[in-house]
């Protein structure tokens, strides 16, 4: 699959961003100043989907990732941005927010329908992303990923085995299917859960943290609602990738 890059423009001087296509999938690329002879390792920052909304959160991200020699990218979700919509999603989105503003249990079948066919949709993505990025002058060596939905997370770390560690953010919504599959997943991981998320039950996030195989795994639960994760929970996260992914040369 074909990268088109689409434009690119320098922040704070010394992060490249470039808008990107991944065959029709639009993306972004950050990559940090390198030495000549370095090679950034590459992260993909998951989201809950509309690029352009989410775009301060993930510069954030992106930045922080380059004070390590890092690489970031991001894609748009399926159904997402100016992406075409996806009906079925849509009304499994509708069916479980009426739940919750009823104060009613979510069904599964709404939480497979919501959460299922995106993560097969968005595995594939991912998969042709890390193909096409690895011929980009200046990535290279193992990839991570980083951020929600959760469920793609892990189940993009079965499909790729190039996913070497991976920052879970337990902010969505899980399929038990997701959680079956979960003591297949053996990389490291650590997961980041915030503890008074009330839209998205705190029990299911740690069931699938105890179903993971991984031998190394991490658990930081902060206090505080969904949007309410500490700064501090960055810095952890970008311990864990330099301890796993290693970091690239920078440039002087």
């Amino acid at each position: 699959m074909t990268i088109q890059i689409l434009s690119e423009r320098r922040v704070d001087g010394d992060l490249l961003e470039r808008s990107v296509l991944v065959g029709d999938v639009p993306g972004i690329l950050w990559m940090p100043s390198l030495d000549p002879a370095g090679s950034a390792p590459l992260i993909l920052l998951g989201h809950p989907g509309g690029l352009d909304a989410q775009h301060p959160r993930l510069l954030a991200r992106a930045r922080r990732g380059a004070q390590d020699g890092f690489a970031s990218a991001a894609l748009e979700l399926p159904g997402s941005g100016a992406r075409p919509r996806l009906p079925a999603l849509e009304e499994a989105r509708a069916e479980l927010r009426a739940s919750i503003h009823a104060g009613e249990p979510v069904a599964d079948a709404t939480v497979d329908r919501l959460v299922l066919p995106l993560v097969d949709a968005a595995v594939p993505e991912c998969i042709a992303a890390v193909d096409s990025l690895s011929a980009v002058p200046g990535l290279g060596g193992p990839v991570g990923y980083s951020g929600g939905n959760i469920s793609l997370g892990v189940r993009l770390a079965l499909a790729d085995q190039r996913i070497a560690a991976a920052v879970l953010f337990a902010g969505s919504r899980i399929p038990r299917a997701i959680v079956e599959e979960a003591p297949a997943v053996h990389i490291p991981l650590h997961v980041l859960l915030q503890w008074d998320d009330i839209d998205n039950p705190r029990q299911a996030a740690l069931d699938l943290f105890d179903a993971f195989g991984s031998p190394e795994k991490s658990l930081a639960a902060n206090m505080g609602g969904h949007t309410g994760v500490p700064p501090h929970a960055g810095d952890e996260a970008a311990r864990f990738f330099a301890r796993h992914l290693g970091g690239a040369l920078r440039a002087a």
